[in-house]
């Protein structure tokens, strides 16, 4: 201990490990399972995503139809909550997680511990934004809790408008235009995220992120968060350039693979 104390300080910054659909390379992505898992793997946060039923409830699930994670090619917004509670949504991962329900978001918001947070993924459009009001009213959580992603910039703009104590990061890919065959830039994604008040990025590890980069979303005020890196290699070089948050599928497993790059120094 008394060596350790003599070395120099870590070089690499602390960075929040956020669990991508929760647990998701263990567990069923999007269950209570993966999300309590999650918390098992000292995961500092959780990331589900959110669509609304037929029926107006919160369903928490990637895909637009629930045809991959074992029920039939419907969309999720044509079933009502009844109908969902009705599939079986872990046994496509393993047969041990056979008879794993669609969470409720109260329930998974329920397990989430003091001083970690749920990172909220709205799928759907701003139809959700008066339930998703709801329950997080009732839920009691604190805007340290909780984050608000989406890819739409207008379904972010107007839940920042109705819930504007909770940070929301805009989610955007970097993937280049097939007409123009040119790649996103930085800055008008930073000045429309200025303009909607947003509290940061939430970005592909796919974009060129080094100190400069970070420094110009430092100067905006804002807070970025990278998706979904498995790679030490990645996260290592992310964390050196000092990104806020790290989106992983294994979050115990990345952290260990950090700590013993960071021993190895």
């Amino acid at each position: 201990a008394l060596l350790a104390m003599t070395l120099p300080a870590a070089t690499l910054p602390a960075v929040e490990i956020i669990a991508h659909r929760g647990a998701s390379y263990d567990a069923p992505e999007n269950t209570l399972r993966a999300m309590k898992l999650a918390w098992a793997q000292q995961a500092d946060a959780i990331e589900l995503d959110l669509w609304l039923s037929q029926d107006g409830r919160i369903v928490v699930m990637h895909d637009a139809d629930t045809k991959r994670v074992g029920g039939p090619a419907r969309r999720i917004a044509e079933q009502t909550w009844a109908e969902l509670q009705q599939l079986d949504v872990g046994a496509w991962k393993d047969p041990r997680f056979q008879g794993e329900r669609v969470p409720a978001l109260a329930a998974i918001l329920a397990t989430i511990p003091a001083g970690r947070r749920a990172v909220l993924e709205i799928k759907c459009g701003p139809e959700i934004l008066p339930e998703l009001s709801r329950v997080l009213a009732e839920s009691g959580k604190t805007p340290a809790q909780i984050a608000i992603i989406a890819f739409d910039f207008e379904t972010l703009r107007r839940s920042k408008e109705k819930l504007p104590q909770f940070p929301h990061y805009w989610l955007h890919g970097y993937k280049q235009d097939q007409k123009t065959g040119r790649f996103p830039e930085l800055a008008p994604i930073l000045a429309r995220a200025q303009a909607a008040k947003f509290d940061g990025l939430d970005l592909h590890f796919d974009w060129p992120m080094d100190a400069a980069f970070v420094a110009k979303l430092r100067a905006a005020g804002m807070k970025l968060v990278v998706w979904t890196v498995n790679d030490p290699l990645v996260a290592r070089r992310l964390m050196a350039a000092g990104v806020d948050g790290i989106t992983t599928d294994r979050p115990q497993w990345l952290r260990e693979q950090l700590k013993a790059g960071e021993a190895a120094r």
